[in-house]
């Protein structure tokens, strides 16, 4: 088969999921289209916490593409992106082959930032990619020793109270306010049931490296130990900004409210390796991109005019709280318990049935 395509979607996030979910289900574009995924399978970030703490399995927490790419029309092409080019119109994949299109895009997200580290006496393990990190901590559960989360956000707050128990001791640190960016009341919320899970907290100390088995923040030795998980904020995967597209400062595509590269208007780009004002890196905005994606993409195979995506200014955040319940937050507002961790399950239980097809 030619390896060219009138449109290929790299990467199976949850705004490409959202896209399959509406061509197989209503109207799918005219022409070649193909989803280049390193999975078979696409994870569903929200879940993970719940997965740690035995609520859930693996095959819970996942969408199997070959289903919803047949029910769509589309090829699924399993294989690890390592390069592209926005002149050339083109994916390179691991395995050699090269792949272009007239149209194309990304939902590719991010990776964890490393910590610079000397030595090997930590094992320092990152949250992203899923399947890498679930068999790293298969291997830690063996002997379970005390374990340092690096990054304070929604991740590091929801891994911490789900591996609480799971480890002799937890500590948590935060380059700043835990949480910041949400209301003080989730922030209260959350130190509470932290110190409740007696997970050591540590605001505004920076984890700056690792150097034998020590962690420094600045000059000062703040944990010493063997194991580091890191849940720190998304870093851009280095071959966006070697792509020719433009990217901001920190190598995110920028892109215009019809989710267009700002250089390149035959490639579009959305969810964590998107820049958008406005468009937070949350799998809440990369969701609510996904219909504006699709009827774009219809719209651009056809010749038709794009509409703009507007981000929403207000989003719900529920975290779990690694025993069922979960925290919530919603603009001044936050609240926690049983109720409100059914709740999440639900949301995030629906996400998986949507998007799961027969055969």
């Amino acid at each position: 088969m030619t390896n060219d395509y009138d449109l290929i979607l790299i990467g199976a996030g949850h705004a490409h999921l959202g896209v399959l979910r509406r061509w197989a289900m209503l109207e799918r574009p005219p022409g070649r289209i193909a989803l280049v995924s390193a999975d078979h399978n696409a994870w569903y970030s929200g879940m993970l916490p719940g997965l740690l703490a035995g609520r859930f399995t693996a095959s819970d927490c996942v969408v199997e593409l070959q289903p919803i790419c047949r029910a769509a029309k589309v090829d699924l092409i399993v294989a690890q992106a390592t390069s592209f080019s926005a002149e050339q119109r083109s994916v390179q994949l691991v395995d050699g082959r090269q792949l272009t299109a007239d149209w194309l895009s990304l939902n590719v997200g991010g990776k964890v930032s490393p910590l610079p580290q000397q030595g090997d006496a930590v094992d320092c393990l990152a949250v992203k990619p899923f399947s890498e990190f679930l068999s790293g901590w298969q291997r830690w559960q063996q002997t379970p020793k005390p374990l340092a989360i690096i990054g304070g956000g929604a991740a590091g707050v929801e891994l911490a109270l789900a591996l609480a128990d799971k480890v002799p001791q937890l500590s948590l640190f935060c380059a700043g306010k835990l949480l910041a960016g949400h209301n003080p009341g989730l922030h209260l919320r959350a130190i509470g049931a932290l110190r409740q899970r007696r997970v050591r907290v540590r605001e505004y100390s920076p984890v700056s490296r690792i150097d034998g088995d020590q962690l420094f923040s600045e000059n000062d030795i703040v944990w010493r130990g063997e194991r580091v998980l890191l849940a720190t904020g998304a870093q851009a995967l280095p071959w966006l900004e070697q792509s020719g597209l433009q990217c901001d400062a920190r190598g995110f595509v920028q892109i215009l409210p019809t989710l267009q590269s700002h250089s390149h208007s035959h490639i579009f780009a959305v969810g964590d390796c998107a820049s958008l004002p406005g468009a937070l890196k949350s799998g809440v905005y990369s969701v609510r991109q996904g219909p504006v994606l699709a009827s774009n993409l219809m719209a651009a195979l056809r010749d038709q005019p794009l509409k703009p995506y507007r981000a929403q200014k207000n989003s719900l955040a529920l975290l779990a709280t690694g025993d069922g319940g979960a925290l919530l937050a919603w603009r001044g507002l936050s609240a926690s318990g049983q109720l409100y961790g059914r709740w999440k399950d639900y949301l995030d239980q629906s996400f998986i049935r949507r998007h799961r097809f027969s055969g």
